[in-house]
């Protein structure tokens, strides 16, 4: 049993021209740009995702972006222009919360998304950080675990399963100790063909990583599996650059499985006690 995530299958983007984009120096600095400076990295991505017409802005002259202009957000959050463009450039990283109610309102922010606006302008918590392994899972989660009749695993706060039982194996290989679920589905090609909508699901996990890890942008396992998926995937890339923000809910996966065809499972996760960063997750058969 691994204690490090395996290396993945063969790697594609399927749709994609070209050949894999690896170590490309824009992209890197994108990322480092985004770990220097969490709130006006997220609030230019949501900037760039509302548009004058959901804002109620009428559009004067020609517009290079479809989003809004800084000093139309800052408008719309009662705010100086010249103020906004402190936030955004990293100058000013703790905002009040007024002002941060006011830009999750202009930016038509929901709860998760004003949430994690409010957690980017705190000050980071690196002690949150978990390195478990397999070793660390607690004797009686590893019990419940491999008691159960459904499929079932153990993942980490990065989607790095810990353990798992036989039934998890017999549905996917995949969810085997010390593979990452989320590098798997974005360069594993047997993996996305388990999945019809694999591109909502792995803009779902996307998301649920940003809500997960916080302003802890840091984190340099975060940084690790980021950085090799940034350089691999156009689709990730596009995807993670949104920065879109998911609380992990309970929800309804549809699997192509290649020989029992068509499942649809209610996939469940449920906290294991003494350890925040460690979920059981189950898959049962959707009713």
């Amino acid at each position: 049993m691994h204690s490090r995530d395996a290396e993945p299958g063969p790697a594609s983007d399927r749709g994609l021209s070209g050949p894999p984009l690896l170590n490309v120096p824009g992209i890197a600095v994108g990322l480092e740009k985004e770990r220097a400076n969490p709130l006006g990295s997220y609030l230019r991505a949501r900037r760039d995702l509302v548009t004058p017409a959901q804002a109620g802005i009428i559009p004067n002259g020609r517009r290079r972006l479809p989003g809004l202009r800084r000093e139309e957000l800052a408008m719309l959050a009662g705010i100086s222009a010249d103020y906004y463009l402190r936030l955004e450039r990293g100058r000013d990283r703790h905002p009040s919360r007024q002002v941060l109610g006011a830009l999750a309102r202009a930016l038509h922010l929901d709860d998760d998304q004003t949430a994690h606006l409010h957690v980017l302008a705190s000050e980071p918590s690196p002690s949150d950080r978990n390195m478990a392994t397999s070793a660390d899972v607690p004797p009686s989660a590893r019990a419940l675990l491999h008691s159960l009749p459904h499929p079932a695993f153990i993942e980490d706060r990065y989607f790095t399963i810990l353990e798992s039982n036989e039934h998890a194996l017999t549905l996917n290989p995949r969810l085997a100790p010390g593979r990452n679920q989320l590098r798997d589905l974005v360069l594993d090609e047997a993996e996305q063909a388990m999945h019809p909508d694999e591109d909502l699901t792995a803009a779902c996990l996307i998301a649920s990583l940003r809500h997960t890890i916080g302003n802890d942008v840091t984190d340099p396992r975060l940084a690790g599996l980021t950085d090799e998926l940034h350089n691999k995937s156009e689709r990730f890339r596009h995807i993670w650059g949104r920065h879109e923000v998911r609380s992990q809910r309970g929800a309804t996966l549809l699997l192509s499985h290649p020989s029992a065809g068509e499942l649809r499972l209610n996939r469940e996760q449920l906290a294991i006690n003494a350890t925040p960063h460690m979920k059981l997750v189950v898959y049962s058969p959707a009713r």
